[in-house]
């Protein structure tokens, strides 16, 4: 999910892909064990959200999917920036004013995601929200904003701009203006808990997806391992790679779902917080590694970083995968996704 415009968050999108381009393999396969594979899809957090749970018992394993489903209502109301009551809500209200005491959950992820901010130069940031707010990529004839207004309110962006206090567990936007949100982290983090939860209730194993963001558990119902495939963003028919997954997480971040056209060049909702700028030079990133909240901040920071820096970047990360397509379909990945990418796309 994506560094975009917050708001273009607020309804679900009734042409997103599950999973971002993801295609899930082998979920209804013939049992050899004694169990049941149940799936349960919702609109949460404006996205098209899916469980799949493997339990020896149905009842369970619905009553394992209802507690996620709630989980999932948690974070929500915690991060989101459109609810009035929400934490997240109460800190930008009081951007410039002062300090808020906040959840230490919610603290803990702004200190995440500012750790994050560091380790991607600032490729991804949680106050990208500001500049997000002048693009509208949802209006029937969408609008390039004005150089003067993207130099206006990047005077409020900026991860250095967050202050968190760890005594008073506070946290103070710097300038009046400024907002945080989580469109590019919230749902892996979501996705992470919703696993945890499903764990705890039992279930062996598992499928959330939540958008772009999958996450993967346990195995399938006749023990073999989950299996994706990875879809070309421009040829939904055309499979780059098939994956073997378990304790994984896949993100992919592109630029096919939310754009428009203007004067002949692509403006994407993926936007560059140092600049303002939608980002450039890539179709898609699919980032994969064990942990959602990571993989959703990482695939949001190769995107705007691009082909070349973001490739360097997950290359020095353990425990990092990813497969890059660039704007001219040319298909780049690290070498434990390259044994898996079809022969044609190997180079």
């Amino acid at each position: 999910m994506r560094q975009g415009s917050e708001k273009n968050t607020r309804t679900p999108r009734p042409w997103a892909k599950p999973a971002g381009g993801l295609i899930l393999a082998g979920l209804l396969a013939a049992s050899i064990v004694p169990a049941a594979t149940i799936k349960d899809a919702r609109s949460r957090m404006g996205s098209d959200f899916e469980i799949t749970a493997v339990h020896a018992q149905e009842a369970a394993a619905r009553s394992a999917i209802d507690a996620a489903w709630a989980e999932i209502d948690r974070i929500e109301a915690m991060i989101s920036s459109w609810r009035e009551d929400s934490e997240t809500s109460e800190v930008n209200r009081n951007a410039g004013i002062r300090p808020v005491q906040v959840s230490p959950e919610l603290f803990r992820l702004i200190r995440r995601a500012i750790k994050v901010s560091e380790l991607t130069h600032g490729a991804f940031d949680i106050t990208f929200a500001a500049a997000g707010d002048l693009w509208d990529f949802r209006a029937d004839d969408p609008e390039v904003p004005s150089e003067e207004a993207i130099e206006t309110v990047l005077r409020s962006v900026g991860y250095r701009k967050i202050h968190l206090d760890d005594e008073g567990q506070t946290v103070f936007l710097e300038n009046r203006g400024a907002r945080i949100g989580f469109g590019a982290i919230g749902k892996g983090y979501a996705a992470n808990r919703a696993v945890f939860v499903l764990k705890e209730h039992g279930v062996r194993g598992g499928l959330v997806s939540a958008g772009g963001d999958l996450v993967a558990f346990g195995r399938r119902e006749d023990g073999e391992p989950w299996s994706i495939a990875i879809a070309h963003p421009r040829d939904r028919k055309r499979v780059l790679a098939r994956i073997p997954l378990t304790e994984q997480a896949v993100v992919t971040s592109g630029d096919y779902e939310q754009y428009f056209i203007h004067e002949g060049r692509r403006y994407a909702h993926i936007i560059d917080p140092r600049t303002g700028w939608p980002a450039s030079g890539l179709q898609a990133v699919t980032v994969i590694c064990p942990d959602a909240e990571l993989a959703d901040a990482l695939a949001t920071a190769a995107f705007v970083l691009g082909p070349e820096e973001g490739l360097a970047l997950v290359e020095r990360m353990e425990g990092v995968e990813a497969l890059f397509v660039t704007e001219t379909g040319e298909v780049r990945s690290t070498s434990n996704i390259r044994r898996h990418l079809n022969q044609e796309d190997r180079g």
